[in-house]
């Protein structure tokens, strides 16, 4: 390796993006979410009482952070408003359905 110190270096940098998992980074969003964090909530969805059928990620601008709500039925998604398209405080960032963890909104 000592002769191919960009290997290493390439291999850092790929460990680096491997390991850090984080959603919603970028302009459009207001911090980036570890995935893990989000995998907890679909778990506890799942895991519940309750039969949930989605989850909600939702940004406080209170408390500055994210939050989880979980919801029976996809028309519960609507009575949420959107981040960037409302003055609210607490705002609908993105939806997920819990079993199959696809993104629909």
């Amino acid at each position: 390796m000592a002769h191919f110190p960009f290997l290493l270096s390439y291999q850092l940098s790929l460990e680096f993006i491997l390991n850090s998992r984080n959603m919603f980074e970028g302009p459009n969003y207001p911090q980036p979410l570890d995935e893990s964090l989000l995998d907890e909530w679909l778990e506890k969805g799942r895991s519940g009482i309750i039969p949930y059928a989605y989850l909600v990620v939702i940004w406080d601008e209170l408390e500055a952070g994210y939050a989880p709500v979980f919801v029976e039925q996809r028309s519960e998604l609507q009575k949420y408003p959107r981040y960037g398209q409302a003055p609210d405080h607490q705002l609908l960032v993105a939806a997920y359905d819990l079993y199959s963890e696809t993104r629909v909104i």
